[in-house]
Order: structure tokens, then C-alpha cells, then sequence
């Protein structure tokens, strides 16, 4: 399938998630996360903050563990520049005062911003992904150009509610491959 195709049935697959199915599959998915990723060499990871009109995977289930258990990794969440149309990376703790922007995304009003060279792994939102590690996201292309100013060993690391499908049909050569990919049954290594 397509990745329009495939953007709308696992749109509306994830916005049909209950809160209680939402919240046990997020549970799960951050607790494969912590089990099957070592995370010594991590030093800046950069996290997505759930857009909640579309359910998104919840991931305080792992900032508020990282913060908790991982205070030498330094959290990090984008903010969208309206400008140019990009992500800036700005520093995430437990005192960042968020605001939702106009798409109802929350992100830090004022922080430290991070150079990108700094990020060593990213927590990527996605809709669906196949067996190859190609992602669908929401169509705005904001993820692909981010990973691809990534440093090349940057881990690239998917979050999904659902299994991969067999493939996406019109993957493109700016698109990004992830490293791995979390589900709550799953972690997936696409890197061999």
C-alpha cells in the first residue's frame, strides 16, 4: 500500500484506541524500551511529546523514567519554527514550562537549545512502519528532514502501537529508515 493509504487506516486505528488501551499499549511499548535498548552510550535523546487529538504513543511512561532513573541523559523535545519550517531541539526536564501550538502539540515555551550534532538517539512518532524500517508519519515531512541532519550514528527509533506492515509502496530516497522499532509486543532491529 501507499503511504496515503496507509496514513488514513492507521489513523483512524489509532484514534479508536480506548484511554485504557492506549495507556496499557504505551505501559508496554516504554517498558520493552527500558529491557531491550542499553542506553550507556545515550547521552542526549531526543523524545516526542504526544499529540493527544491523534493518540499518539504516551512517552512520559519513559521521559519521567529517564528522568527518574537516567539523570546523566540529557532529554530533549522539538519546537516547531514556523519560520522555516523546521524543528528546533530545546532541552526537556521536569521544570520545562510546555504550551500547545497551533497544531496542539505541546513545546517548551524557553529552553536550552541542543545542537543537533549532540543528539545520540531519537524517539520517532510514526503512524505505521514496514519490515524494512521505513515510517509513515502524519505527511509534513518535519521527522524526515530532521533525521536526515542527524549525526549518521544517531539511533532512529520508532514507537508503534501496531506490528510493521509488509510494505510501503512509494518510500522515497529522502525518506529515513529507522534503527528499531518499539510495539507492545515487539523490538524490532532493522539494523540487522
Amino acid at each position: 500500500m501507499i503511504k496515503s493509504e496507509l496514513r488514513k487506516i492507521y489513523l483512524e486505528k489509532q484514534k479508536s484506541l480506548s484511554a485504557a488501551e492506549r495507556n496499557e499499549k504505551s505501559r508496554k511499548i516504554a517498558e520493552r524500551f527500558f529491557k531491550n535498548r542499553n542506553l550507556n552510550n545515550i547521552r542526549f535523546l531526543h523524545i516526542f511529546l504526544a499529540m493527544e487529538k491523534n493518540k499518539e504513543v504516551e512517552t512520559s511512561f519513559i521521559y519521567k523514567r529517564l528522568w527518574r532513573d537516567f539523570p546523566e541523559i540529557t532529554t530533549i523535545v522539538s519546537r516547531v519554527n514556523f519560520q522555516t519550517m523546521t524543528l528546533d531541539n530545546l532541552k526537556f526536564t521536569p521544570e520545562t514550562n510546555l504550551v500547545q501550538n497551533k497544531w496542539h502539540i505541546f513545546e517548551p515555551t524557553e529552553s536550552e537549545l541542543i545542537e543537533i550534532e549532540k543528539i545520540d538517539a531519537v524517539l520517532v512518532p510514526l503512524l505505521c512502519f514496514d519490515k524494512c524500517g521505513f515510517r509513515v508519519g502524519y505527511g509534513k515531512g518535519f521527522y524526515d528532514k530532521f533525521l536526515s541532519e542527524c549525526r549518521a550514528d544517531c539511533l532512529k527509533i520508532g514507537l508503534s502501537y501496531f506490528a510493521p506492515v509488509e510494505e510501503i509502496a512509494d518510500t522515497q530516497d529522502y525518506d529515513v529508515c529507522l534503527d528499531f522499532c518499539v510495539t507492545p509486543d515487539a523490538f524490532i532491529n532493522f539494523a540487522g
